[in-house]
């Protein structure tokens, strides 16, 4: 594998980063940029599929069931009709609620868990569930997580220690405080300031917050891949269907953004259709490819454009993919 080229195009970002590639769960690739290897960056929507993951591996143990309406776990949820939403619907951005009142409002208050899904369980749904695909940027994380708070009875970042990253050897992974002390770079002021700030990184917020590493995101990959549990994961919920929140079309699964051969997306205009992984905030991407046999993790601190604007993330997956 000549990497040259995926090097120079990492290099030319000017970012600190770290990259990450194994090939048959060896490393052909392990480097970091102006930061130590076992530096954590803050994952952004790129945490997500950890989130969907531990869902997945809670119903295999029988703690619950996908088809579960969430209001049995959490019976307030319930209010203004909200009784027929279930787990699926949210792991496949369909729930009807991909955010309480507006994204900001939800950004405002995501410090605050108890807030956050009081908000979310007081909210009106915006439409039926299954209806619509729209991504749940916040709610996703607060949705799902308060779900496995209840079945569980346990605080969340002990389960994502305990089921996610002690089981996938993600040492330097967490949810919660310490969270990444990386400052993030350009991209929209807002978000850069509000992600500056070391009471946002500390928060549990996990569609948002989970800090790592290049190399504990690439094992998070590896791990699905050598257990197979991706399978059960990555069956296409969206073809050619614009998401309502994004305004692009995403190839969705029930955990995962898929790979859209031809479109400039994050995992690159060649990737397969079977590649899954998630992108988080044009800043930093994780995903496997089972037929090549890849993972890939690139975490940067550069803040990236609106939603779909990643030439560089796609720039550097084509050139490892060529």
């Amino acid at each position: 594998m000549d990497l040259r080229r995926v090097v120079e195009l990492v290099e030319q970002g000017g970012t600190r980063a770290q990259l990450c590639v194994l090939r048959d769960g060896e490393v052909v690739l392990d480097r970091a940029w102006g930061v130590g290897a076992d530096t954590p960056f803050v994952l952004f929507s790129a945490g997500k599929p950890v989130m969907a993951m531990l869902v997945h591996r809670l119903a295999r143990q029988g703690a619950l069931r996908l088809d579960d309406p969430i209001a049995r776990h959490w019976p307030e949820f319930a209010e203004h009709g909200k009784d027929g939403i279930t787990i699926r619907h949210v792991l496949r951005h369909r729930s009807g609620l991909p955010y309480a009142r507006s994204i900001r409002g939800d950004a405002l208050i995501a410090t605050r868990w108890d807030r956050s899904v009081r908000a979310l369980a007081r909210a009106r749904p915006h439409s039926a569930p299954g209806a619509v695909c729209a991504y749940h940027v916040l709610s996703h994380g607060f949705l799902l997580g308060e779900v496995v708070r209840r079945v569980t009875g346990r605080p969340l970042p002990g389960v994502f220690r305990d089921e996610m990253f002690a089981p996938a050897k993600m040492r330097h992974s967490r949810l919660g405080p310490p969270g990444s002390r990386v400052p993030m770079r350009g991209g929209p002021v807002v978000p850069r300031a509000l992600f500056n700030r070391r009471a946002v990184r500390d928060a549990v917020i996990p569609a948002a917050t989970v800090s790592s590493t290049a190399r504990d995101l690439a094992a998070f990959y590896q791990s699905l891949l050598d257990d197979g549990s991706w399978r059960e994961a990555t069956t296409p919920t969206s073809e050619g269907e614009t998401d309502l929140v994004s305004g692009i079309p995403i190839r969705w699964s029930e955990g995962f953004q898929l790979g859209q051969p031809g479109r400039a997306r994050f995992f690159g205009s060649r990737a397969d259709p079977l590649a899954f992984g998630h992108n988080g905030s044009n800043a930093c991407f994780g995903w496997a490819d089972p037929g090549r046999r890849l993972v890939v993790a690139y975490l940067t601190n550069r803040l990236g454009g609106g939603p779909g604007r990643s030439p560089h993330q796609c720039a550097v997956s084509d050139a490892l993919l060529e």
